[in-house]
């Protein structure tokens, strides 16, 4: 039975000593409650405290962490079914598959690709998360090799106990260092683990401390295999329904994480991976990438590697794994477009990412020189916090000042959004020194605008 935050303090130490990252025991043990840290984070609680309350603040979802040489995935550690009820913590990876027996030049294509995508989306990097490399017969540990050798990205290594057993995997170079899966920096992940082949898997999991893909027909099945798992020794579990489809693949990730936060129950509490890849074409596969993102997957795994597929899926998993109730925000300041003069004008727009980026986009690709007021709204759109108190004279006033403005400029002109046209006797009240215009509502209309009204 889940112990309330106050029952957990109880057991706590009590001394605020803050090494648990948390100002007092008291918050800690809010956060036990609501199962997002570890206990492992208390080094001062007593043995017996540790005894009564380890499975209850485990989080319902164990968390799991791939990683490599810097880089990571980060999976698990959920307690919500849907966004509007919190917030979901941990994206989805995306993993590109490559497999032994293609060409290593076409192997080596894929992975460069993967590890030179980077986009900016509202001032977020979006890119690929790491590579799983497959055995079908051809030379596993020389792919794993020509993977290591483009990028540190993590990987997943989809072979049986015999390739996976293989002591060359240890021995890896890359440059002049040996990389060894064994090593404090990184963390794999093997699959699968079948009720044909676990105990043979486990044994080389344990050997390479390694996290272990479990897979069966029915949840029934996947629950007794990840306790026989856990039994003999293999703590980092995750669960991969067999079901490849959009119904059965629903259908499994649905009731697998609603059993692992409704009911706690343990044996389904893993992070998921869903292999898209497996898909009859790459439009359906495109197609099963955005449920498994949508519908609790933690890794997903596909087989092609395309910008005009990768960037919507990306910027599918971050609008789904974002703070509802934060909005993404730019830092407030004053930032300059196309290398402005003291005589260009001076744009003004909220601190919300989506905002500022359309307006600066559009003036950029225009080839036009400006300056961007990014006034603090708390995240807001111009609309919004407007409504809201947040974008109103006095703070626009505020911020030319504290932002220095008119020390970059000679020319004192300062142009609001369309929509707060109502704003711009106030400010003049405010800047009486300014010359205060009205732009249009739209960011697509703002280069039309800065030639007609502000050359």
């Amino acid at each position: 039975m889940a112990l309330s935050g106050i029952q957990i303090y109880k057991l706590l130490p009590q001394t605020n000593c803050k090494e648990c990252g948390f100002p007092t025991c008291l918050a800690f043990a809010m956060k036990l409650a609501a199962k997002q840290v570890e206990l492992s984070l208390c080094p001062t609680v007593s043995e017996e405290a540790k005894a009564q309350l380890s499975e209850a603040a485990a989080p319902p979802v164990r968390p799991l962490t791939l990683k490599s040489n810097g880089y990571e995935v980060l999976s698990g550690n959920e307690v919500a079914l849907f966004r509007h009820e919190k917030r979901f913590f941990s994206p989805t990876g995306l993993f590109l598959r490559v497999y032994d027996d293609e060409p290593v030049e076409e192997i080596k294509r894929k992975v460069t690709a993967v590890a030179a995508y980077h986009v900016d989306y509202v001032g977020i990097d979006l890119k690929w998360d790491g590579i799983a490399v497959q055995a079908r017969g051809g030379d596993f540990v020389g792919v794993i090799t020509a993977v290591r050798a483009i990028t540190h990205l993590p990987l997943i290594l989809i072979a049986g106990p015999e390739e996976l057993g293989n002591p060359q995997i240890t021995q890896i170079k890359e440059e002049k260092s040996v990389l060894s899966v064994k090593s404090v920096d990184q963390k794999l992940l093997f699959a699968f683990a079948t009720a044909d082949n676990w105990q043979a898997m486990v044994d080389v999991a344990k050997a390479h401390q390694a996290a272990l893909a479990v897979q069966a027909e029915t949840l029934d099945e996947m629950a007794a295999l990840t306790e026989k798992v856990k039994a003999a020794g293999v703590e980092d579990i995750v669960i991969c329904p067999a079901q490849r489809g959009l119904h059965g693949t629903l259908t499994a990730n649905s009731t697998a994480r609603r059993m692992a936060l409704k009911q706690t129950f343990r044996a389904l509490g893993y992070p998921i991976l869903n292999i898209p890849g497996d898909a009859p074409t790459p439009e359906m596969e495109t197609i099963w990438a955005a449920q498994a993102i949508g519908k609790y997957g933690s890794f997903v795994i596909l087989d092609h590697v395309a910008p005009e597929t990768a960037y919507p899926l990306l910027v599918l998993r971050q609008n789904i794994y974002t703070d509802p109730q934060k909005p993404i925000q730019v830092q407030p300041g004053l930032y300059e477009i196309n290398n402005p003069g003291p005589d260009d004008p001076v744009l003004v727009t909220t601190n919300f990412s989506i905002t500022y980026f359309s307006v600066k986009n559009e003036v950029e690709s225009a080839g036009l020189p400006a300056w961007l007021l990014v006034t603090e709204s708390e995240g807001m759109s111009v609309l919004t916090a407007w409504a809201a108190g947040k974008f109103d004279a006095e703070r626009i006033a505020k911020d030319v000042k504290r932002f220095n403005v008119a020390d970059k400029v000679s020319r004192k002109r300062l142009v609001l959004p369309g929509h707060t046209a109502v704003l711009s006797g106030e400010v003049e009240g405010e800047l009486p020194d300014w010359e205060v215009k009205v732009g249009p509502r739209e960011a697509v209309d703002v280069p039309k605008f800065m030639k007609q009204a502000l050359a």
